[in-house]
């Protein structure tokens, strides 16, 4: 057996473990992007947990695989695990929501790493704080991000990941109101409609995000 095939297996068992010993039900695992497809067609997951780099090529078949699932069925979760940084596949998945991209590391922070998979399953999404940093880092002499305050840049950094205005708060030892006010000022600042709906509000600075790279 390959090395990399041998870790790769190994990775796919332990997390299939820390998933089944979180409470939840393994339906498949699978080595290929092939078999992926084939069984979602079979079990009709509420969430599918894709490496970007499947065999057969090992270049990004897991990700086009995810664009597969995501046309056949939309209403299913899929979190993308990556070695390393892509932002390209996050970028054009995440908008339709129900959409993570995780770097692997992150599944060893287990209370976050489930967090970010219950937000995927039940139709948010959940972008890597590495990815969201890249992309709040980009610089442009029109870009509204350096309109910004370092606070405003923090909550929207936060926001990008997924996470809800409480949990904003409980990250940045804010009040809820606090974290009302700059999601208000950074929707005013951006142009983006503002909206007590978390998800919308999530989708919407990602799409800003999105346009901005």
């Amino acid at each position: 057996m390959h090395p990399s095939w041998c870790r790769s297996a190994l990775f796919r068992e332990g997390l299939a473990r820390l998933l089944a010993d979180a409470g939840n039900e393994i339906v498949a695992k699978v080595g290929d992007a092939d078999a992926l497809i084939e069984a979602v067609e079979t079990h009709q997951p509420d969430l599918a947990i894709v490496d970007i780099r499947m065999p057969p090529d090992r270049t990004d078949d897991g990700a086009r695989a995810a664009r597969a699932l995501r046309q056949r069925w939309p209403a299913m979760g899929v979190l993308l695990l990556s070695q390393q940084i892509e932002t390209r596949h996050s970028i054009e998945l995440v908008a339709q929501g129900g959409f993570g991209y995780l770097l692997k590391d992150r599944v060893f922070d287990v209370d976050d790493f489930l967090e970010a998979l219950r937000r995927v399953a039940s139709g948010g999404s959940a972008l890597d704080p590495e990815v969201v940093a890249r992309l709040l880092s980009t610089r442009r002499p029109d870009n509204p991000l350096a309109t910004l305050t370092t606070r405003e840049r923090e909550v929207l950094g936060l926001m990008a990941e997924g996470r809800t205005n409480v949990g904003i708060a409980r990250r940045l030892w804010l009040t809820d109101r606090t974290v009302e006010t700059h999601v208000g000022s950074i929707m005013s600042k951006l142009g983006l409609p503002s909206t007590d709906e978390d998800n919308r509000r999530v989708l919407a600075a990602l799409a800003y995000l999105r346009a901005s790279t």
